[in-house]
């Protein structure tokens, strides 16, 4: 990296709360790839982990309030409630689904992701905090407002979210079947986190910045963003890993992918992005751009089928 470069990532990997919403969207996602062709190891991402821990309750929300109902329009307000409840309920599903995959790993992954599943935790508190303080919805418990958010989300989340369950499940039958733990780790760490989750952010925190809205859910998914690139260089780390122990998984991840990529245009309803500044082929190139990035730095080659199959994608993103 240049000298520029390089002062660019000290402010994304130290800024506070306070200072992180004053942070680029593309800014943080350079900082993700950056690790990606070195990769550190799960006890790096520990200790990076301490260090960039935040409060969800040090976000004040009043700001965000007012713009949600007396400045955004109905379309924009449909737009990024439709994706914000796909990340809503992937952040709580990912709270209670990672401990399986956790329990195969060596000893540092399990600490590590100790620190990945109480970041899971926070973030589905933020949502639930957006949920009730700026959208209004009702609900006295998270499960409430969880059940309240689900009515908004686009068919494209069930998807991906439905086949990590099913995976999960396969994994509590088994937690130390490595071919399952590449399959599950594909679609999560890979897709979901990697794709799906970054292209989200990426969208929603352009539209924050361009238009001067919802300042603290543009720091807190600001953050949210941060805790990202933690997960996806650990999972990253984890593919590279199972294929360098036995190139054989590579074939898994291939199937994997196939699978996910088979399933994204079977939806009966679209999801408009355009009142939120963007058109459908400008959020493929971004998805395409993501998944390609993080297979090369880490040596994962995609054959010519699943390549084809990436120019085909419907960019229906709510199950990020």
């Amino acid at each position: 990296m240049t000298a520029i470069h390089e002062d660019v990532s000290q402010a994304v990997d130290t800024s506070t709360l306070a200072q992180i919403g004053g942070i680029d969207i593309d800014d943080v996602l350079d900082y993700l790839h950056a690790d990606l062709k070195k990769l550190p190891g799960y006890m790096d991402l520990y200790r990076r982990y301490l260090r960039q821990r935040w409060d969800v309750y040090d976000l004040d929300f009043t700001k965000d309030a007012d713009d949600w109902k007396h400045r955004m329009t109905e379309a924009e307000r449909e737009s990024f409630i439709a994706i914000s409840s796909g990340f809503h309920h992937g952040e709580r599903q990912v709270e209670i689904e990672l401990p399986v995959f956790m329990l195969g790993g060596s000893e540092e992954s399990k600490i590590y992701m100790s620190s990945q599943i109480e970041d899971e935790a926070r973030h589905t508190v933020f949502f639930d905090r957006f949920y009730r303080e700026v959208v209004a919805l009702p609900g006295e418990t998270i499960q409430d407002v969880l059940d309240a958010s689900y009515p908004y989300v686009s068919e494209t989340f069930v998807g991906p979210f439905g086949l990590l369950a099913s995976q999960a499940d396969e994994l509590r039958r088994d937690p130390q079947d490595e071919a399952a733990r590449v399959r599950y780790g594909t679609t999560y760490f890979l897709w979901i986190e990697g794709v799906l989750a970054l292209s989200v952010m990426k969208i929603t925190l352009s539209y924050c910045r361009t238009r001067g809205f919802l300042p603290g859910y543009l720091a807190g998914f600001t953050a949210t963003c941060r805790d990202e690139a933690r997960h996806v260089q650990g999972g990253m780390r984890f593919l590279r890993d199972a294929v360098r122990a036995e190139p054989s998984m590579l074939l898994e991840i291939h199937e994997t992918l196939r699978t996910i990529l088979s399933m994204n245009g079977a939806v009966s309803r679209r999801m408009a992005l355009d009142s939120l500044g963007w058109d459908p082929d400008e959020v493929r190139r971004l998805m395409i751009r993501q998944l390609n990035m993080k297979c090369s730095d880490v040596g994962i080659d995609l054959p010519p089928d699943i390549q084809q199959q990436l120019q085909n994608i419907e960019p229906e993103l709510a199950g990020g």
